[in-house]
């Protein structure tokens, strides 16, 4: 069998052929690989799940103390001792303050004379009236006498008691009103006080939607400087918002803890609480946004069988880091799209 050979520029035009097809195979495939690498890379898809609506409120508030406590003399007198000062604290039953007892030893003194002399009064008419000399009338009087003399003594021995004034409980001195020498009287409040323990709030105000989410004793994060983040108790909510700002004023009641003390009191302190509402949502990265239709709703891009579907959904509430749209118990995740839909080719669904 005899091989014909291919005339010389054949062979070169058929050689320059393979080699352009070669190239345009593999240019065709580099570019097909890049460009599907581009597309996966181009856009980020987040899982969201149905859940309930977790309502955060943010507030901040001064901590200051739940009860005070004003203390005064019962009787009239001079300042005689003052054994504390603001901001020292104090144990339950100490002496803090004391007056000049002079004028009210010598009251006590003269109701014990009165007494001690109605009471032989009463003991001289039980003898003369044995002797048939006085009256039972007389008796009567005479023991009448001897019960208001020794009410009086009574009295006395109780003024003298309350020239003292003893702490009623472990805590610290908020207000001192007096100084030593001054004359003192009921009317006129020597010392405030407050209690160290279980003593400690902090005050914020709420609107008439965010008070439907928090109760009583409910736990929520107290954030103070330097003491960092302590967890606190929703401990007083009122019936009625204030009379001015129509705001409710709630109560935080502070742990006691070694690091809660008194020099705490008129710091800021930030709220934050966290309530779990019977509403249920999809929670989406505010990225996820594509905007709003006519209708108020929000358009959202999510995957769907490998296609980028932008649907409408009824906004529930939107913040500065997340969108809520309204979802039923029940309804199936959806695959957001939160970045790159604005670069994929969409098929356009009203809900």
């Amino acid at each position: 069998m005899i091989k014909k050979r291919l005339p010389p520029f054949l062979l070169t035009v058929l050689a320059k052929f393979c080699w352009l097809k070669l190239a345009a195979v593999f240019l065709l495939l580099n570019v097909t690989s890049f460009a599907h690498g581009m597309f996966n890379e181009s856009y980020q898809v987040t899982q969201v799940d149905v859940e309930p609506y977790i309502y955060v409120i943010r507030r901040t508030g001064k901590v200051n103390f739940r009860h005070t406590v004003n203390l005064s003399f019962k009787t009239v007198g001079f300042l005689m001792q003052l054994n504390v000062d603001e901001g020292d604290t104090f144990e339950s039953h100490k002496l803090l303050a004391a007056l000049d007892i002079s004028e009210l030893s010598a009251d006590i003194n003269a109701a014990h004379a009165r007494l001690s002399q109605a009471e032989r009064n009463v003991d001289r008419i039980q003898i003369l009236l044995a002797k048939k000399l006085s009256s039972q009338r007389e008796l009567d009087d005479a023991l009448t006498t001897v019960e208001t003399t020794r009410s009086a003594y009574r009295v006395a021995v109780y003024n003298l008691e309350k020239a003292q004034v003893f702490a009623p409980f472990s805590g610290v001195v908020v207000q001192r009103n007096t100084e030593l020498g001054e004359l003192q009287s009921p009317s006129k409040i020597a010392l405030q006080v407050a209690a160290l323990e279980h003593n400690l709030i902090v005050s914020v105000a709420l609107t008439s939607e965010e008070i439907n989410f928090v109760k009583l004793n409910q736990k929520v994060q107290v954030h103070i400087a330097r003491f960092g983040l302590i967890e606190g108790m929703i401990s007083k909510i009122p019936a009625i918002s204030n009379s001015r700002s129509h705001l409710f004023i709630i109560e935080v009641l502070l742990p006691e803890t070694s690091l809660i003390r008194p020099p705490i009191v008129g710091q800021l302190a930030r709220i934050l609480i966290h309530s779990q509402s019977h509403d249920f949502v999809y929670r989406l990265p505010i990225e996820a946004l594509n905007g709003v239709n006519e209708q108020g709703q929000a358009l959202i891009v999510h995957e769907k069988n490998s296609n980028a579907i932008q649907q409408s959904f009824p906004i529930y509430k939107v913040d500065n880091d997340y969108l809520y749209l309204q979802a039923v118990q029940g309804d199936l995740p959806l695959q957001v799209i939160t970045q790159g839909w604005n670069k994929l080719p969409l098929i356009s669904i009203e809900k």
